[in-house]
């Protein structure tokens, strides 16, 4: 029986979403993020605490039997919704979502996996699987472009022999430069450092697909959450915006470039919605569902900051206007854990639906 998505937010859903978007409001608004990312973190101070230990959101997907809140991709896919329309600079996708992804299908419930796990939900550890941000998992050595791996106590290593964990102390970590300043990235190096050891080889592979499965669907939230406070602040500029005494925002080529908009914002909600949906469901058609929320999303997210940029006119192409951090999020999302062709590639592959020669 084909699995029919539940697109709509429930009542605690909403709830989640309103405790999130004040928590950032509070303690990461766009003044206070512009003032930081050009300094030596972008990271807002006790931020991650309050958001994953005070609101509980780092275990939302860990079953309460194993000290998480035991609900459900639904709920992590609205804080990421929430964390996108803020570019807010928090390790929730690579720890919250793709670590714990990782750990929680390694699926034997016990010994040092488990005890990793249960300090991630409890928000006070932070991991991020030591894979490039934007690829497959690498062979053994230096592996660039890790996200989040300045601000992770631990590293999840996939080796040849299995899957370890290494503290982040033990590993160097290198800085480097990416576009997207409130998401850094490092070249990490644990070839030195032993770990221990969580999984074989075999079931280290499996563990890893799913985690970077996981984080690319609830990825396609993210970039929708951009997309809608791309549409919004345009919107209300256009709208305060005036020349030949209108408001900028009535001319009809400017309507008709929002409504576009709009319309792609609604279907990329629908993708987001049912991958969030099929990956809390265990739906059979997970791995299509999330294909196609990472085909559509990702360019909707970049397009939606490509015109608030432009139809800001010239406040737009300011470093002091948000703008821009939302279309350098935008365009690194697109090439994080699989770009829209590979996840093409992916949909025409599981529909049987060959390339054109």
């Amino acid at each position: 029986m084909t699995h029919q998505p539940d697109l709509l937010y429930s009542e605690t859903e909403d709830d989640l979403r309103a405790a999130v978007r004040g928590l950032i409001a509070d303690r990461a608004g766009a003044q206070e993020l512009l003032g930081r990312i050009e300094g030596e973190s972008p990271y807002p101070p006790g931020l991650w605490d309050a958001l994953a230990g005070g609101i509980g959101a780092a275990g939302l997907l860990v079953p309460e039997k194993q000290g998480g809140q035991g609900a459900s991709h639904r709920e992590a896919a609205v804080v990421l919704e929430e964390l996108g329309r803020a570019v807010t600079p928090a390790p929730y996708l690579t720890s919250a979502v793709v670590a714990t992804g990782t750990l929680l299908a390694l699926g034997d419930g016990q010994g040092p996996a488990a005890e990793l796990l249960a300090a991630l939900a409890s928000g006070g550890t932070v991991a991020v699987l030591a894979v490039p941000f934007a690829t497959a998992p690498a062979a053994a050595g230096p592996v660039p472009a890790v996200a989040d791996a300045a601000v992770a106590d631990v590293l999840l290593v996939p080796r040849a022999d299995g899957l370890y964990a290494v503290a982040a102390a033990d590993a160097v970590i290198s800085p480097q430069s990416s576009l997207d300043l409130t998401r850094p990235l490092a070249l990490v190096d644990a070839s030195g450092a032993e770990g221990t050891r969580l999984a074989d080889a075999g079931t280290a592979r499996a563990a890893v697909r799913r985690g970077l499965l996981e984080g690319a669907g609830l990825l396609a939230s993210e970039q929708l959450g951009i997309a809608e406070w791309c549409l919004e602040e345009t919107v209300r500029h256009t709208r305060e915006r005036h020349q030949f005494n209108r408001p900028v925002g009535s001319f009809q080529a400017l309507k008709h470039r929002m409504a576009q908009l709009w319309l792609e914002l609604v279907g990329a909600r629908a993708a987001a919605r049912a991958a969030a949906d099929a990956l809390a469901t265990g739906a059979a058609d997970a791995e299509l569902t999330v294909a196609v929320a990472q085909a559509y999303c990702s360019k909707v997210a970049v397009h939606a900051a490509e015109e608030c940029v432009q139809l800001h006119g010239g406040i737009g192409m300011t470093w002091e206007h948000p703008a821009h951090l939302a279309l350098k999020r935008a365009k690194s999302a697109a090439i994080a854990l699989g770009s829209a062709g590979r996840h093409q590639d992916v949909i025409a592959e599981l529909v049987g639906l060959p390339a054109p020669a």
